[in-house]
C-alpha cells in the first residue's frame, strides 16, 4: 500500500534523516532534508562502527558495497590493562557467518556525506545550512520555520537532529534532558607505524587514569579516541594544552599512546557524551522524533548509528503501512522502544566499566573481565542478530 503522504521534512542530515528520506522517496514522498550545520562545518567528528544490523539496513537501500569500499572491516577489540597486558578479546571474524555482515568502521563526515549525496540523488531536497527555529501545526499539516524566515510545510515533519535535538525541544518541551554520562571524549587520525597495532583490530587500553581506544585502519592510519571523566578538558580552548592535558593522563600507560596522540595533526573534540535512558514520547501531532533525538546511546555499545538506520525503516514502513500519521507513530514507538532503551542501557553499563579503577579494583577486573567479555558478547550478538524488514506490513 502506497503512503498516504505527499510531503515530509526531515530536519537533521546525519544518519538517520537521509536514510529515512530515501525509503520516504521510495514511495513516492516529497521530501526536504534540512540540516543546519553549514557544508564545512558537517565535516567534524571523528569515527563509528556500524554493526551487522544497521548494515542490512543499508544493504536494503543498496549501498551495501559503496559503504563497504568507504570503511574498513573491524575483525575484533582486544582489551589491555595499564601495563599493556592483554587482558580479553571479543573476536567479530565469524560474524560474516552468523549476521550476515562483519561489524566496519568509518569515518563518522565519510558517512554523513556518503548517506546525504545518495538521498540527493534520490530526489530528495538536501539542504545544508537550514536551521528550523519554530514548529507549528494547522489543519492537515505541519509549519517549520527557518533562521532565514522561510516557512517550510508538509504533511509530516521528523526528528533526525540528534542528542541535543531542537525539534524535541520545540515539540515535546516537556522532554527530559539529555544526561551526562561522566564521560568526556576526545579523537583523532594518526599516522603512527611503530604502534603495536594489528590492522583491523581495535585495541581497548584501561589507563590509570583515562581510557584510549585505537583502530588500526588499512593504510597504516590509526584511529583513535580518549574517554575520561574530567569535565575541565571541555573547557580548555588552546588545543595543544588539551593534547598535553591528555598526554598527562596517559602517563605510565602503555608508551605508544603518546606517540599517537603526538603524532596527531588535528584533535577532534572535546565532546561530552551524553544519553537519553527514556522518553514519555517520542511524537506529538504530525512530529515525530528518531534516532538520537528520542533515545541517544553513548558509543560504548557501538550501536547508535545502526539504532538510527533501524529506526528509519521501520518508521518509513509505519508510515507507509498506516493511513494516519499519528497512527503511524504510535505503531513505531512500540515496536522500537523496548529495543532501543535495552542498548541505551548496555551502553551506560559498558561506559562505567571505563571509569579509573584503584589497584585494587583493576586486579579484580583484570581476572574478571573474560567472564564479562562473554556476558558482552552475547548482549552483542542479541544486538546484532535483530533483522527489520522493508517488506512486511507494520504491526
Amino acid at each position: 500500500m502506497r503512503a498516504p503522504l505527499r510531503r515530509a521534512l526531515v530536519v537533521g542530515g546525519g544518519i538517520a534523516g537521509p536514510t529515512v528520506a530515501m525509503f520516504l522517496r521510495r514511495l513516492g514522498v516529497e521530501v526536504a532534508v534540512l540540516e543546519a550545520r553549514s557544508e564545512a562545518d558537517r565535516d567534524a567528528g571523528a569515527f563509528l562502527g556500524l554493526a551487522p544490523n544497521g548494515l542490512q539496513v543499508l544493504a536494503e537501500l543498496g549501498l551495501g558495497a559503496e559503504i563497504r569500499a568507504r570503511s574498513a572491516a573491524c575483525a575484533g577489540l582486544r582489551f589491555f590493562n595499564a601495563r599493556g597486558r592483554c587482558i580479553g578479546q571479543i573476536d567479530h571474524r565469524e560474524h560474516a557467518q552468523r549476521f550476515g555482515a562483519q561489524m566496519v568502521m568509518i569515518r563518522r563526515a565519510e558517512l554523513h556525506r556518503t548517506l546525504m549525496a545518495a538521498a540527493a540523488e534520490r530526489g530528495a531536497d538536501c539542504r545544508s545550512g537550514a536551521k528550523v527555529v519554530a514548529l507549528a501545526e494547522r489543519p492537515g499539516e505541519v509549519v517549520a520555520r527557518l533562521e532565514s524566515g522561510e516557512a517550510l510545510a508538509a504533511d509530516v515533519l521528523l526528528g533526525c537532529d540528534g542528542v541535543r535535538s531542537r525539534v524535541r525541544a520545540l515539540a515535546l518541551p516537556a522532554s527530559p534532558t539529555p544526561a551526562f554520562t561522566g564521560l568526556c571524549d576526545v579523537g583523532g587520525f594518526a599516522r603512527c607505524p611503530d604502534a603495536p597495532l594489528e590492522p583491523g583490530w581495535t585495541a581497548m587500553t584501561f589507563g590509570r587514569r583515562a581510557f584510549f581506544g585505537a583502530f588500526a585502519a588499512p593504510g597504516g592510519e590509526v584511529w583513535w579516541f580518549h574517554n575520561n571523566g574530567a569535565r575541565e578538558t571541555m573547557q580548555v580552548a588552546d588545543p595543544e594544552q588539551r593534547r598535553a592535558s591528555i598526554l598527562a593522563l596517559h602517563a605510565g600507560d602503555p608508551p605508544w599512546i603518546a606517540d599517537v596522540v603526538r603524532a596527531t595533526p588535528t584533535l577532534l573534540g572535546p565532546w561530552a557524551l551524553h544519553d537519553i535512558m527514556t522518553l514519555p514520547r517520542w511524537h506529538a501531532g504530525r512530529v515525530c522524533l528518531l534516532g538520537d533525538a528520542a533515545h541517544a546511546t553513548s558509543p560504548s555499545a557501538g550501536q547508535g548509528a545502526s539504532l538510527a538506520l533501524e529506526d528509519a525503516l521501520v518508521l518509513a514502513r509505519c508510515l507507509r503501512d498506516t493511513a494516519e500519521p499519528q497512527t503511524a507513530f504510535a505503531r513505531f514507538e512500540q515496536e522500537r522502544r523496548a529495543r532501543v532503551e535495552a542498548v541505551v542501557r548496555q551502553a551506560r553499563k559498558n561506559g562505567d566499566g571505563k571509569a579509573p579503577a584503584g589497584p585494587v579494583a583493576a586486579w579484580f577486573r583484570d581476572r574478571m573481565l573474560p567472564l564479562f567479555l562473554r556476558l558482552g558478547a552475547a548482549a552483542q550478538a542479541r544486538f546484532y542478530e535483530h533483522r527489520v524488514e522493508w517488506s512486511p506490513p507494520a504491526g
